[in-house]
Order: C-alpha cells, then sequence, then structure tokens
C-alpha cells in the first residue's frame, strides 16, 4: 500500500533528538544515550491547504510532545516498543490516517562499526 498514492499527503517531522534511558543493558538505563526519532503523518491536507486553517490539519509542536512524552518520560527496553507507543499515542490524539515511525539509537552497544540501529514501523 503506498499512502501518497492513495490519496493521503505527508507530513514529516525528522530527526528529532532526545536523550533518554531505554535498552535491554543495566547501564543503558543508569547512563542513558541519545535517540533520534522520524514521524511521517498520512492525511488529507487539502482543506489545510485551500484555507491555511490549522484547525484542518496537525500542530506540529504538539506532534513533538507527543514523541518527546513517549521519549523522555518512559523506560522502554526495546526500541520496538518505544516506536509502538509513539505510534499508538499519535494516532489516538491527531486525525492521521496512518503513521510511520523510525527511531534511531546512534550509540547503540554492538561490538562493530555502524553509524546507528533503526527500527521503522507503519500502523494504520
Amino acid at each position: 500500500m503506498d499512502p501518497v498514492a492513495d490519496g493521503l499527503d505527508v507530513i514529516r517531522l525528522l530527526n528529532m533528538s532526545f536523550y533518554a534511558f531505554h535498552g535491554v543493558h543495566p547501564e543503558e538505563h543508569k547512563l542513558g544515550q541519545r535517540f533520534e526519532v522520524d514521524v511521517e503523518l498520512f492525511l488529507d491536507l487539502k482543506g489545510a491547504g485551500e484555507e491555511d486553517d490549522l484547525t484542518q490539519t496537525v500542530d506540529y509542536a504538539r506532534v513533538y510532545e507527543t514523541v518527546e512524552e513517549f521519549v523522555i518520560e518512559r523506560e522502554f527496553r526495546l526500541l520496538e516498543a518505544l516506536a509502538e507507543h509513539i505510534a499508538e499515542g499519535i494516532l489516538s490524539r491527531f486525525p492521521v490516517e496512518m503513521v510511520t515511525v523510525r527511531v534511531r539509537k546512534p550509540g547503540a552497544p554492538v561490538r562493530g562499526i555502524l553509524d546507528a540501529v533503526e527500527v521503522e514501523i507503519t500502523r494504520p
């Protein structure tokens, strides 16, 4: 399914960065680390564009605050769980038809060289 091809528009908030305490290892919950989050919100933006009306779109600042709430105020072991809760929070609070959430952990405790570990989920 391609939401854009199906007539939906998209709003993206990219590379939101937070310092938080998620991870499987106890040290990750004590020391914390940086997390990066992208969200893509799929909805019809025609009315907002034609009327220049905030009530017909999504307030980006409120979306950011929602993501921040889940990343900073809660603790998860898995990136998958963090992404799932962010998606559920957005879908329950905003008039979007679908959301894609990407959560990156640049300092993932992996023995090897890599930029980050990333989980991506899409939920209707």
